[in-house]
């Protein structure tokens, strides 16, 4: 008796030829007879070389293989596949008999079958898959996240910041997607991953303590606008020494000599390519200095210890807290009362009014100018001081922005007479996460990049902003205006003169807030906002059949189905969307009235109340 592992439908109609009469019971039929190797390695060949099996079908003659000790690089080399293939193949035949039951069906697709090898428990598994047929999002992203719900991904900082090998050595283990790009993985094991967090930055924080600062706050993030009342002293970088500022040097003309030798190269060389890499790596590393503080900002100053976006150490130096200050003396004694304020050179007369210190004699002429006169003297400077600002309104811009720059860069800035206050708002509060979007970590990297362009000392900064080009000015200038907008609109602060201000300049700048970052999202918007508004979000973005569609869903099914068809999209709720500019910018949206033809004796307006509401719109 022999077994036929491929050739069963042609056996099996010879057997019908034979029943009908039309083919002899004893004619020879050519067969092949082997002894050695595997049956199912035969079949599977045969079936694979001349029509494709269905994928599940495949799958299991893998595994069959597999477990008669076939390794995967000989089942790849039987079949002429890659290794990957082979050990893809593997991982789906160890999913659920229950899903690949399904599977068999056609009650899943191949995708989704695919989603469900990230986790390797049959009871998860099955466990989602019935969650999943009362669900409304069946997409095999929609599976993977919830398989893997409570883990961490590889990719998150707290993971780069430990690192995956140390993790694994620890005792965690790491899920794995075979089938597309999974950025290293899930974590299975959070609190294992936070007690390494935890341990490293105490280490960390450990070896910046050791530098001498006061004080030490260490956390894994720190809310946006942690350091918002804290003064910030900023320290020195330290100078290039001769061998280092040497070995700059000659890295920099290598670099420009690999440039310009590949200039008019399509393509660079990878030896050329990787070299390139190399020089650029030990610039940037040369030009990192480390920063110098003078040993007295180590006894009053501070520094936060976290973790940055990308998993590195992050430590923000030299923080003053307000009750760190070191006290300033001053001149006026608090204790004393009015009556010592007033200068000794003005005399009082029997009934409490300042006599004037002119009219007495000063025979040694050493006596110094009265308060008084020097105060209306100095008015008159200062009149005059107004009149020539008036008339230079490039040094006008310099004076605002010397007092501007004074106000928003330094905590204790009164070295200007220019009595302009820019107030900046600080926010991190109102919007959970605010440090996250693209426009703020911009706009916190310009104020990070001027402070570190300004003099350290306040009173140095006239002399340097003298010395910068104009558009160094201007830049600087539109950055301290920028810093002192406020469009927020707040319940107990109703402000509606100045968000339709906000609108213009809006629309005037042309801002786009899908171009700048903002998306609809389960915690930006979609999340905190009715069912109603939700559907409303959706009819205007994807129309009625969309909305529809989704309207028996309860909330949160109906926040995920919104997030999927709002992404992309570009729809914005109201209070972010920005009006066009009018078609025809120069046509005046108002007349001005002209009263040379008014009579002397006609009111030239009837209704003063009308006409200063004309004058604010």
């Amino acid at each position: 008796m022999f077994e036929i592992p491929a050739g069963g439908r042609r056996y099996r109609a010879l057997e019908l030829l034979v029943k009908q009469r039309r083919l002899n019971k004893t004619a020879p039929v050519p067969c092949i007879v082997r002894t050695d190797g595997l049956a199912e390695e035969d079949s599977l060949a045969e079936n694979i070389q001349r029509a494709p099996l269905h994928p599940l079908d495949q799958f299991r003659a893998f595994q069959a293989m597999r477990e008669k000790g076939k390794s995967e690089e000989e089942i790849a080399a039987a079949f002429f596949v890659s290794v990957g293939v082979v050990k893809q193949r593997l991982k789906l035949a160890a999913v659920s008999a229950t899903l690949l039951d399904a599977y068999a069906e056609e009650e899943m697709t191949l995708d989704q079958l695919m989603a469900f090898t990230v986790n390797p428990d049959h009871e998860r598994q099955e466990h989602v898959w019935e969650a999943l047929k009362q669900h409304y999002n069946k997409q095999p992203y929609e599976i993977r996240r919830m398989l893997t719900e409570g883990a961490v991904r590889a990719s998150d900082r707290r993971a780069q910041f430990v690192g995956l090998d140390n993790y694994v050595e620890a005792g965690g283990e790491v899920l794995r997607d075979l089938f597309q790009t999974d950025d290293g993985g899930w974590l299975q094991d959070a609190a294992l991953l936070e007690t390494m967090v935890i341990e490293k930055l105490k280490e960390e924080a450990e070896a910046i303590r050791a530098e001498g600062w006061r004080w030490i706050e260490v956390g894994t993030d720190f809310p946006y606008g942690h350091t918002y009342d804290l003064r910030r002293i900023r320290g020195e970088a330290e100078p290039m020494s001769d061998e280092e500022d040497a070995t700059y040097t000659a890295l920099k003309a290598e670099y420009d000599k690999l440039e310009d030798d590949y200039a008019e190269a399509d393509e660079l060389p990878e030896e050329v390519d990787e070299r390139l890499g190399e020089i650029e790596t030990a610039m940037e590393a040369l030009q990192n200095r480390p920063i110098r503080f003078e040993p007295e900002d180590y006894a009053i100053a501070g520094a936060f210890v976290s973790i940055d976006n990308s998993g590195g150490l992050r430590v923000e130096r030299g923080y003053v807290r307000a009750e760190d200050e070191p006290v300033v003396e001053t001149d006026v004694d608090p204790e004393g009362d009015a009556a010592d304020q007033v200068s000794h050179d003005d005399a009082v007369d029997g009934t409490g009014q300042a006599t004037d210190p002119d009219e007495e004699d000063d025979d040694d002429g050493t006596k110094p100018l009265s308060d008084r006169l020097v105060c209306e003297l100095t008015v008159h400077r200062t009149m005059a001081l107004r009149d020539a600002l008036a008339n230079d309104p490039q040094l006008a811009m310099l004076a605002c922005l010397h007092a501007m720059v004074l106000q928003l860069f330094y905590h204790y800035g009164q070295d200007s007479c220019v009595e302009i206050t820019p107030r900046s708002t600080q926010f991190g509060s109102q919007a959970p996460n605010l440090g996250e979007a693209p426009y703020v970590q911009s706009i916190d990297l310009g104020i990070e990049t001027w402070a570190g362009n300004l003099p350290k000392q306040p009173e140095d900064l006239w002399d340097v902003l003298t010395e910068w080009d104009s558009d160094s000015r201007d830049a600087l200038f539109a950055h301290c205006v920028a810093m002192t907008v406020n469009a927020v609109q707040e319940p107990h602060h109703r402000r509606p003169r100045q968000l339709a201000h906000a609108d213009i300049l809006a629309s005037t700048l042309g801002l786009d807030m899908v171009k700048a970052g903002w998306t609809p999202t389960a915690d930006s918007y979609l999340g905190r906002v009715t069912k109603a508004q939700i559907l409303t979000a959706v009819r205007d973005a994807k129309g009625d059949t969309d909305a529809d569609r989704i309207a028996g869903f309860k909330k949160p099914d109906m926040v995920e189905a919104a997030e999927e068809l709002l992404a992309g999209t570009g729809w914005l709720p109201q209070p972010l969307r920005t009006a066009p500019l009018a078609e025809d910018p120069d046509e005046p949206e108002f007349e001005i009235a002209d009263d040379g033809d008014v009579a002397p004796d006609e009111p030239a307006f009837e209704d003063e109340e009308a006409v200063a509401l004309q004058a604010a719109e």
